[in-house]
């Protein structure tokens, strides 16, 4: 185990959250267009009525637009939007397809595909609402988007929307990958690459060095950054509600025959071999010439920022740790959740019918 970040439990009922941005060297920082363009956004969404009440009510506690104005801080407030809305999108498409099998997840990734390839084209009557939200935010978004921006985007939403239908597959078997095998799904259900997008936007960044090697690792890292703070935050919440075994710490515990705070402390600590490596990672970045070098630095830039945007929202929304957040950030105690009786979601003519569980 990793000796920094070895704390143990004080009771079975309680487990230590590790600090694990102590030393990242991007600070937290927010968008000066939040308020009026999240509460724009948020119009936006209700006009699709994808949400029951109730249910809408427990999505608005995420603060999907306060993880945005995180995120995007420097981003236009016509560039903002788009961001906000694609927070909402990716999220709704998340809770959707955490209680769909394998078939109805390949159903609803075939869908958004081909909303997202054909913006103008009407969808099917009585289709799921998904199909309408990915048409309508896309067609919106292109608007404003750079040539480069719509590429990269539209592969990288495919690539993370059918990788879900692993996850689901994996659920629908009762299946908990090794460490290395989980990583290797969850870099593409955690979304990071197409919620980078937004970054894209004001950006022409060619093919050739938007893939290159040296770049592509830098963007695993940052993701991998990522799903370990994210896996940390969601544990507790996920265990409660027995869908734990597409999260990092479960993995941790299955391979290792450890308890929670140990695996907690592993999480951490291979956070910091991450953090190193992307780090040094950035050193190795070859010059294309001082336009695209720029851009690409912009771009970089703003992918590190996401993973202290991504850690702070973990604590100041109430997704993972309800109204408690500032209190857990601060003594990073955090009271074990019960095991609650299963409360899957309904979908029924493309509405989440029963409540969402935050």
């Amino acid at each position: 185990m990793h000796r920094r970040h070895q704390i143990m439990l004080d009771t079975a009922m309680t487990f230590y959250l590790p600090d694990t941005l102590a030393r990242w060297p991007w600070p937290r920082t927010i968008s000066p267009h939040f308020g009026k363009v999240d509460a724009a956004s948020a119009a936006w969404f209700l006009q699709f009525k994808a949400l029951q009440p109730k249910s809408q009510k427990a999505f608005d506690r995420g603060r999907f637009g306060l993880l945005a104005a995180l995120a995007f801080p420097r981003a236009s407030e016509e560039h903002f939007l788009a961001a906000c809305n694609l927070m909402r999108l990716l999220f709704f498409i998340d809770e959707y397809t955490d209680v769909s099998d394998a078939a109805a997840a390949r159903e609803v990734a075939d869908i958004a595909v081909d909303a997202l390839k054909n913006p103008h084209k009407a969808r099917p009557e009585g289709e799921i609402v998904i199909g309408e939200l990915v048409r309508k935010f896309w067609a919106e978004t292109i608007e404003s988007a750079s040539a480069a921006s719509q590429r990269h985007f539209i592969k990288q939403f495919a690539d993370y929307i059918y990788m879900v239908i692993t996850e689901a597959a994996d659920r629908d078997a009762g299946i908990c990958r090794t460490i290395e095998d989980y990583l290797a799904v969850r870099r593409g259900t955690v979304a990071t690459r197409p919620s980078f997008m937004p970054l894209e936007l004001p950006l022409e960044i060619p093919d050739e060095v938007y893939f290159h090697p040296v770049v592509t690792k830098l963007i695993d890292y940052i993701s991998e950054l990522i799903i370990i703070d994210n896996d940390i935050a969601s544990y507790n919440r996920e265990q409660s509600t027995g869908d734990e075994n597409h999260n990092l710490i479960t993995a941790v515990m299955h391979q290792f025959n450890c308890d929670v705070g140990s695996a907690m402390a592993w999480a951490a600590g291979y956070h910091d071999e991450i953090e190193g490596k992307f780090i040094n990672g950035l050193k190795a970045v070859p010059s294309w010439g001082p336009v695209i070098d720029k851009q690409l630095h912009e771009y970089l830039d703003g992918i590190a920022n996401w993973v202290q945007a991504n850690y702070s929202w973990g604590f100041e929304s109430e997704r993972y740790h309800g109204t408690r957040g500032s209190e857990i950030q601060r003594t990073r105690i955090v009271p074990l959740l019960p095991r609650e009786k299963p409360n899957p979601e309904v979908h029924k003519d493309g509405v989440i019918v029963a409540s969402i569980d935050m």
